[in-house]
């Protein structure tokens, strides 16, 4: 049975579950991912209440993935034919980061399709064995000047591969 997150939802009696009757999203472990890329924080980072600002996660999880892509020489961001547009983000915070902390961003592939790719990226403060956050994005392949889907490349395929 379906039932939606409000319960009375049709009836004009709307009351807000409360955020334990849903999956309560978890941290993650440091061995849920495969490869890991570094990132410093910036004093620009952190917002008024003296912790990173919840934009600047999104921010990580594109260029970890993207660092890694370039780094294994399968995106070439100025003349590659092949270019990875975002459909779709998301991210659950656990605890907070806040500069001058560096961040370790773990990275894995969760989906494989024929032109998109679901990464989910978990971000540790340096040393910690559970996640402060931990998000996903997808990207769909596409051609660069049509911006029509296109199947992955076959290297970029065989990197990603690695990262189930």
């Amino acid at each position: 049975m379906l039932t939606h997150p409000f319960s009375g939802f049709g009836t004009g009696k709307i009351k807000p579950m409360s955020y334990t009757q849903l999956d309560k999203p978890q941290p993650a472990l440091r061995s849920a991912y495969r490869v890991f890329r570094t990132i410093s924080t910036r004093w620009m980072d952190n917002d008024a209440y003296g912790h990173v600002n919840n934009v600047v996660y999104y921010s990580w999880f594109d260029t970890a993935v993207n660092a890694y892509l370039i780094e294994q020489g399968v995106l070439d961001i100025h003349h590659g034919t092949t270019i990875g547009l975002v459909i779709e983000t998301q991210c659950n915070y656990f605890s907070s980061l806040a500069f001058p902390q560096t961040v370790e961003a773990g990275i894995r592939v969760a989906k494989l399709g024929t032109s998109s790719v679901r990464y989910e990226v978990g971000l540790f403060a340096q040393g910690e064995p559970l996640t402060a956050a931990k998000g996903h994005f997808v990207h769909v392949y596409v051609d660069k000047e049509t911006r029509r889907p296109t199947p992955l490349p076959l290297n970029l395929k065989t990197v990603l591969e690695t990262l189930v």
